[in-house]
């Protein structure tokens, strides 16, 4: 496996009155990345600051209250280290709200805390929840014209990828997943108005933005490339501030729009049918470089039971908490997608079948330590895991198939557990 899969923790601060009733929380915390340190003593907590400043200061509305003179102390701490500032209270009134606002406060919780929109904001806080750059694929014959536009668009945080002839165009679209194609309008081979129009007559790329850089003045031309399938035109020479804010408008447009199509609504995670196309492409792609890789499938054990106990809201929350826990305990580069329901798949790059147990296996007993409440009532829920790997199994059907029987397996031999499907099974 070339890429190391760790947790790398940021540390939350509770400066509390009470600490006692949170002090469960910091093993929730720790399964989510997070080191979390607990005093009434702001003597301690400055001490802790000396020597790593945390992410975030989570302190109560009743200490505050109580003693207005902490804030100053709280103010000159935040000013020092730059971080935010989280207020929790039993009383979410208006009033205690607006205290809080008023207080400095970025954020307000009440209690009991919700696990999963603590975490959510935590994420977003610290920087874990980052948007992937814009992807931008950049058709021009002329290769020194090309490369300028991809270096001037890499410079604002984008990737790229030219291609020079516009046969590839098919392979490109595949496996880079443009969220625009920035497209010269005369090639040698093809027009860019020709090759728009071959792009549009596939389904899946009815709506991907194209954009047109071309030296053509004439307004009568640029208007028919428009109706033709392009989204923008481009004069050369475009001014890069000019090129960067065109293609950044639209590629975001078109990332939101491809985010309602594409993930599932609830946890934001690729829906069934973006995972299997994924997994076609991976298949196509580490068959020709001979690489390995993993395809895992999870269920919740014994789900029903959870929303018939606790409710569907609470049932929602343990699937939102999973996605969290898989968001951040695997690499940015793998692919998570909800399979459905309680099901989850997973894509575990440059991984072998044993890697992939190993760390399926640490992210499962994680979430089993996960306590989740509803009305007083504490419980936990375990999943069992399915692995197949490729080449073992070298194409997407029997990954998919092989990875069912390994999880079905787990199910059979009592649950919580990570079960890996072994060449000649079946």
């Amino acid at each position: 496996m070339s890429d190391s899969i760790s947790t790398c923790y940021d540390s939350v601060v509770f400066f509390l009155e009470k600490p006692e009733s949170l002090k469960r929380l910091s093993c929730q915390l720790e399964q989510f990345g997070y080191k979390s340190f607990i005093s009434t003593n702001f003597e301690e907590v400055l001490e802790f600051h000396e020597g790593s400043p945390p992410a975030a200061l989570v302190t109560d509305m009743g200490l505050f209250e109580r003693d207005p003179g902490v804030m100053q102390k709280i103010s000159e701490l935040r000013e020092r280290y730059s971080l935010s500032l989280f207020f929790i209270s039993d009383s979410g009134d208006f009033s205690t709200r607006l205290c809080a606002i008023r207080a400095g406060g970025d954020y307000f919780f009440t209690i009991p805390l919700d696990l999963t929109e603590l975490i959510d904001t935590l994420d977003r806080v610290t920087g874990k929840k980052e948007h992937s750059p814009y992807r931008v694929l950049v058709v021009d014959d002329e290769e020194k014209m090309a490369l300028y536009h991809s270096l001037v668009l890499q410079k604002s945080g984008m990737e790229t990828l030219i291609i020079t002839n516009p046969e590839k165009i098919f392979s490109s679209l595949v496996e880079f997943r443009p969220d625009l194609i920035l497209m010269d309008m005369y090639m040698p081979m093809c027009t860019g108005v020709e090759l728009a129009r071959l792009i549009r007559q596939m389904k899946a790329y009815h709506s991907i933005p194209i954009v047109y850089l071309s030296a053509e003045r004439d307004l009568n031309k640029q208007l028919e490339a428009m109706k033709t399938g392009g989204d923008d035109f481009l004069t050369k020479p475009v001014e890069p501030e000019h090129l960067v804010s065109s293609v950044t408008t639209r590629a975001k447009r078109m990332r939101t729009l491809r985010m309602l199509m594409e993930r599932d609504s609830m946890t934001g995670l690729l829906n069934h049918r973006r995972l299997k196309e994924e997994l076609d492409i991976v298949v196509s792609r580490y068959g020709r470089e001979e690489k390995e890789f993993s395809f895992v499938m999870i269920d919740l054990d014994h789900f029903k039971s959870v929303n018939d106990r606790f409710g569907h809201a609470s049932g929602d929350t343990v699937i939102v908490s999973l996605t969290r826990l898989l968001q951040q305990r695997l690499r940015k580069s793998d692919i998570v997608g909800r399979y459905g329901g309680e099901e989850f798949g997973i894509i575990l790059y440059n991984t072998d079948g044993h890697t992939a147990k190993d760390i399926i296996d640490s992210i499962r007993e994680g979430f089993s330590r996960i306590i989740f409440s509803k009305e007083e009532t504490d419980f936990t829920v375990t999943f069992s895991a399915g692995i197949a790997s490729f080449p073992v199994y070298q194409n997407t059907g029997s990954l998919i198939s092989h990875a069912d029987n390994a999880l079905y397996r787990a199910k059979k031999l009592g649950r919580n557990r990570v079960i890996l499907a072994q060449a000649g099974e079946y």
